[in-house]
């Protein structure tokens, strides 16, 4: 297992003990300099997100010594994003998740970038 699937699996499983919804992986490697994958997730409410992103943030410090980089959206909790740096979690509300629909956008991205080469 590389280091990145590892750490995804790593995200999944923190996710996966709180119930995250819909929890997607998105392969970006190619498209952007800023990260290599996405893990997109779906809680029920404002305080699910934001536990969802707590969780999995503790989880990979403590089980891990992986530390976030960052995080933005705390607040609101409506859609939370946790920078692991080689892998971005984004923990949203459904609503927020089905309007910036990120998966199609990457997806999109991806085959236009195929597409020219």
């Amino acid at each position: 297992m590389t280091e990145d699937t590892e750490l995804t699996r790593w995200i999944i499983d923190a996710l996966e003990d709180l119930k995250a919804l819909d929890i997607r992986i998105v392969d970006v490697r190619g498209q952007t300099s800023v990260t290599d994958w996405l893990v997109i997730a779906s809680g029920t409410s404002t305080r699910h997100v934001k536990s969802l992103a707590d969780h999995v943030t503790l989880e990979l410090k403590t089980k891990h010594d992986v530390r976030s980089l960052g995080s933005e959206g705390e607040d609101a909790a409506e859609w939370v994003l946790v920078d692991f740096d080689t892998v971005v979690l984004h923990v949203m509300q459904p609503p927020i998740r089905e309007f910036y629909d990120l998966e199609r956008l990457w997806e999109r991205r991806g085959q236009e970038r195929d597409a020219e080469h």
